[in-house]
């Protein structure tokens, strides 16, 4: 009886829904926009797709940097490119309840005081002083990835998968500098589960996309237990694999998460013996809990629901960042001749670099940052109005009745997608000042007046951490091979990721040609 009157409470809540949004008069109908597809899902299959593009192009071309589109069961939502409404957006914080779900109540889940609290903790084990301690844990997990592709190309050139090795390598790079375990000896043919799991997660989440749309509705209805019952008896064959994805990430995390602890209460020396030798981002976190005051103390779920999150997104941007990085080199080869010139010369100079010689590569560093603001790992952000809101604009948008406006009232739990419009792979413009309109621009983001980290409470907080991984890796690579496209390649939306274009393979792949320098 008590499912029985769930449901009707759910079925009244669409029905309402149903009516505010096709009937109820609403304050964004003035802002232009394209028109609804499908009755309940509106335009989410094409805002969500997995080759969204072009989709996204026409909405920025089309109607401009604010525009509406249609959501759930009418529901309008907006899509923004305009910097001072980026600018205003991104101090509101919004519950991602898919965050919560996949890796339980970690900084990409909370709000609130709540985020506060965790973002205190974390803020330190972050910073540029810590992360100049990661170079030589880089290093050897990187030296290990060049030691592995040169024994495949010893006999000659030869196409390798280069979005496996460095899925593979990004793994282990956070494995190492942020939990003190290792997933991964990067050679040829090893497989972990927990690395399989991880790579598979985003493509898997793909196919569930709109779906996930009802999860802040659901994700309170009845207890966990329930709510997994009803995932496992449920004929979704995606909805099954996420599950068991999860579990695997989850039973995992807790086995790293138990040594640490062990070896803590043994002792420094039982941590020395660690992978990390005690200097890793979870050792430090787990001492900085154990030190601080009983307000301000994480619970051990917390803690492992951080560690999941760091996992899965830092390997799966700083992958993704650095595969497109590879293939636009690849396609630019003037390019690549100058970084690979740069990093000889400095290394010549210096000998094997630490933080502050790489910080001074000004090419290195140009291209890192033209590539993550022509193609950044995360390609839009989600925010939700927690109250009625003025969205100001930088310039008037015209609206469906032929006026011009300079800001617009959005309604409560009115849905925000952040997005950005450029056009032309260039990394010399990093190489001169900044023109006066970006300044001017005041776009919120926490690197290079990009939103590729985002900005605001809740900014990336491990940029600096990425931004490292990739300069690390790069050098490396870039010195010892050369990389030239062999096929067309298709990027994915949200978590942006390659595959061969045209491929039904649902296994990423960035084939490249490879030969030793």
């Amino acid at each position: 009886m008590h499912y029985v009157w769930l449901l009707l409470c759910a079925v009244c809540l669409i029905l309402y829904a149903v009516w505010g949004s096709y009937f109820a008069r609403n304050l964004l109908d003035n802002i232009p926009g394209p028109p609804r597809q499908h009755w309940w899902t509106g335009k989410l299959d094409q805002i969500f797709a997995r080759y969204a593009w072009d989709f996204h192009k026409m909405l920025a071309e089309r109607y401009g940097p604010v525009s509406k589109f249609y959501g759930l069961f009418g529901a309008r939502e907006l899509y923004v490119f305009d910097p001072k409404a980026m600018y205003h957006i991104m101090v509101t914080p919004t519950f991602l309840a898919t965050n919560k779900v996949l890796f339980g109540d970690g900084l990409l889940s909370t709000l609130g005081e709540h985020h506060r609290k965790q973002r205190k903790m974390l803020n330190p084990v972050f910073s540029i002083s810590h992360v100049r301690d990661m170079v030589p844990a880089f290093l050897e997990v990187t030296k290990c990835l060049r030691d592995g592709i040169a024994a495949q190309v010893e006999h000659g050139p030869r196409e390798i998968n280069m979005l496996e090795w460095l899925n593979r390598t990004a793994l282990e790079l956070v494995g190492q500098s942020g939990l003190g375990y290792s997933f991964d000896c990067l050679k040829e043919g090893y497989a972990n589960p927990y690395s399989a799991a991880v790579k598979n997660l985003a493509p898997t989440i793909f196919k569930v996309s709109v779906a996930r749309k009802f999860l802040p509705f659901l994700i309170n209805v009845g207890p966990p237990n329930f709510r997994r019952f009803i995932v496992k008896i449920f004929p979704w064959k995606a909805l099954k694999e996420i599950c068991s994805i999860v579990d695997v990430m989850d039973e995992t995390s807790m086995k790293v998460f138990e040594e640490k602890k062990r070896a803590l209460s043994k002792g420094d020396d039982a941590v020395l013996h660690q992978v990390g030798e005690g200097k890793d981002i979870m050792s430090i976190l787990l001492r900085a809990n154990m030190n601080t005051s009983a307000e301000d103390r994480l619970p051990d779920s917390e803690l492992v629901a951080q560690m999941s999150t760091l996992v899965f997104t830092a390997t799966h941007t700083t992958s993704g960042a650095l595969c497109r990085t590879l293939l636009t080199l690849a396609h630019h080869r003037d390019a690549q001749d100058r970084l690979g010139e740069e990093i000889q010369h400095a290394m010549a100079e210096l000998g094997e670099l630490d933080y502050d010689a790489l910080a001074n590569l000004p090419y290195l560093d140009a291209v890192c940052r033209e590539t993550l603001r022509l193609y950044p790992p995360v390609t839009t952000v989600a925010r939700t109005a927690t109250d009625n809101i003025i969205l100001p604009f930088s310039r008037p948008i015209k609206g469906n009745d032929g006026i011009y406006m300079r800001e617009v009232l959005v309604p409560k739990n009115t849905n925000i997608i952040v997005g950005d419009d450029a056009l032309q792979w260039k990394p010399e413009r990093w190489l001169s000042p900044l023109p006066q309109s970006v300044i001017d621009a005041e776009i919120p983001g926490v690197y290079s007046h990009l939103m590729s980290f985002i900005g605001g409470g809740r900014a990336c907080i491990g940029f600096k951490f990425s931004e490292l991984e990739m300069k690390i890796v790069l050098c490396i690579l870039i010195q010892t091979f050369k990389f030239t496209p062999t096929k067309e390649i298709d990027w994915t939306m949200q978590v942006s990721s390659p595959n061969v274009k045209g491929s039904e393979d649902a296994n990423w792949q960035l084939p490249l040609r490879v030969e030793s320098r």
